[in-house]
């Protein structure tokens, strides 16, 4: 009996050494060094596991990621959504793609993700960083509840998501673009032209490297994505 429990033991401790590392997910607290950016991040965590495919088709169709990536993130590794989006937008505010992202934050995701940003360049208060901020708030604004950055807000998805009705902004903005003017969306990839690396959604293999514009996810099948 008692060799029987150390054989257990043993197997338990050697199946969680050889598991792959997950990105964090918790209530959800993601640590990018912004209050703003991490209250969002839970609210965009909520609106992945509640509209997987209006997700999966902002992440490739604005984000420009490969969908077979975010499913490989969402499915086999067991992302988190909040952390699939912060991936990409990470890599769309540098213009790189989202593989790219992955693979540092695999190097070392000590610290969260806002070490990880830091280390590729995105610290509080740069143009990046900005621009990863106004790209969060286009993303609501496609999702139907349309806010400024650094807006105070709170968003219910199960009452605001996808054909539940409009959300509006409403309060003032602490950052708004010149001349008083709401903050728009993220910037274009590359020189202000839609990014056209790697193949599209429609035929044809991805290796996850592309950093190309895909195509507006309209798959009807739900998938089993989990998170830690």
């Amino acid at each position: 009996m008692k060799v029987s429990k150390i054989m257990v033991l043993g197997m338990v401790l050697a199946c969680g050494l050889a598991a792959p590392s997950f990105a964090q997910t918790v209530g959800y607290n993601i640590r990018t060094g912004d209050v703003w950016v991490d209250n969002r991040l839970g609210e965009i965590n909520d609106y992945g596991r509640q509209y997987r495919d209006p997700f999966v088709g902002e992440m490739t169709g604005y984000y420009g990621a490969p969908r077979p990536l975010v499913v490989e993130l969402l499915d086999q590794r067991r992302w988190a959504p909040a952390d699939v989006y912060f991936a990409c937008a990470i890599a769309h505010a540098l213009g790189v793609p989202c593989i790219n992202v992955v693979r540092e934050y695999d190097r070392d995701s000590g610290g969260g993700w806002g070490n990880v940003a830091k280390r590729m360049g995105i610290k509080p208060g740069s143009a990046a960083f900005h621009s990863l901020k106004r790209g969060t708030a286009s993303t609501y604004g496609r999702w139907g509840y349309p806010i400024r950055v650094d807006q105070q807000v709170k968003v219910d998805w199960s009452k605001h998501g996808p054909g539940k009705g409009q959300g509006s902004a409403k309060g003032k903005s602490s950052s708004q673009s010149a001349g008083g003017k709401p903050s728009q969306g993220g910037k274009p990839s590359q020189g202000g032209k839609p990014s056209q690396g790697g193949k599209s959604d429609k035929g044809g293999k991805d290796d996850h490297s592309g950093h190309g514009q895909g195509q507006k996810d309209k798959g009807g099948g739900k998938g089993n994505g989990k998170d830690k």
